[in-house]
């Protein structure tokens, strides 16, 4: 029987090789690791965790490199400790650290890419994955800054991100504010304009975002949670997740093994309908062929009306297809 705290959140801290990792922990059964994205952290995922907890399962949401409470005993890491192979490394670890062998990953944005690749490199480990927003690419020689390079664009907001310091200096100046602008722009609720995308001559990110109007806040925005991540970042900045976009050349090199690799496991995705990624050249066109890539495809959702954060705008039906695609594998939990 489930023990009478089963469904309470926990705050837990795991020594991985490396790496204390911190993350929330609800439920028992099945484990399945929920990873967030950029620029967030564990609580992008509460409507989940209790979600999947009531439904039977084990849910684990970690702050990722880089975010919250996770951290290096050796100080800040580096792009160069921040490549996909190593957030494998913390995946696999972490399934071990809690007593499994195997999980099930889920993933958002720049959790998307990372769940889908461990899943890609450890089949025996990683049962199922889910992608939300990132749809799968296989890995390959040209990563998406030479592709844009290649296109003779050099204003993309990646390429503006990978200066050292200057993306930090902009983000970091009001963490709240930053979070507040890019939350709101990038949501189905926000302006309707495309923000991750090619930034005007001289323009820095933030510049593209909008701060919300108070009177229009949505329903799925929490200001608890927005506080939360936003001390988070203020006490440690924003460089920790902009070492991820720091980190696409050496993924490329990297994921050499893996070139044209296709992940043959049980999988799902998950996309918003206004979600500023399928404005990025190609996506479109990959989603409509995205069994090639995933053979084992057992759902492609695009949810009306929602943006980017759409775990956060699309709690209920995001969770509803996650459990759905889990008792697909298990049954009943």
């Amino acid at each position: 029987m489930p023990s009478p705290d089963a469904h309470a959140l926990r705050l837990i801290d795991l020594d991985l090789p490396g790496l204390r990792l911190h993350a929330a922990v609800q439920g028992e059964g099945p484990l399945v690791i929920l990873c967030h994205g950029f620029p967030e952290g564990w609580r992008s995922w509460r409507h989940q965790l209790a979600a999947l907890a009531a439904a039977g399962y084990r849910a684990v949401a970690p702050d990722l490199r880089g975010y919250g409470g996770t951290e290096a005993p050796g100080g800040p890491l580096g792009p160069e400790q921040t490549t996909m192979l190593h957030h494998a490394g913390d995946l696999v670890a972490l399934v071990k650290a809690l007593g499994e062998t195997q999980a099930v990953l889920v993933g958002h944005d720049w959790g998307a890419p990372t769940v889908w690749y461990a899943a890609l490199m450890r089949p025996d480990v990683f049962r199922a994955v889910a992608g939300l927003s990132v749809p799968f690419v296989p890995p390959s020689p040209v990563d998406l800054l030479a592709a844009y390079a290649r296109q003779g664009v050099d204003r993309f907001y990646m390429q503006y991100f990978q200066a050292p310091g200057v993306a930090e200096a902009e983000l970091d100046a009001d963490p709240e504010a930053t979070l507040r602008r890019v939350w709101w722009s990038m949501s189905g609720d926000g302006p309707g304009r495309v923000v991750a995308g090619v930034l005007p001559p001289g323009a820095g990110f933030l510049d593209v975002t909008e701060e919300p109007d108070p009177a229009r806040v949505p329903a799925w925005w929490h200001a608890d949670d927005l506080q939360a991540t936003a001390e988070d970042f203020r006490r440690r900045g924003f460089v920790g997740g902009l070492n991820w976009y720091r980190a696409i050349r050496r993924n490329a090199e990297l994921l050499a093994p893996w070139y044209g690799a296709v992940i043959r496991q049980p999988s799902l995705f998950i996309v918003g309908e206004r979600d500023d990624l399928l404005a990025f050249p190609g996506v479109r066109e990959r989603l409509q062929d995205l069994r090639r890539a995933l053979p084992g495809l057992r759902g492609q959702h695009v949810l009306p009306g929602a943006g980017h954060w759409v775990q956060r705008e699309r709690a209920d039906e995001v969770s509803r297809l996650l459990v759905d695609f889990l008792r697909g594998l298990d049954g009943p939990a």
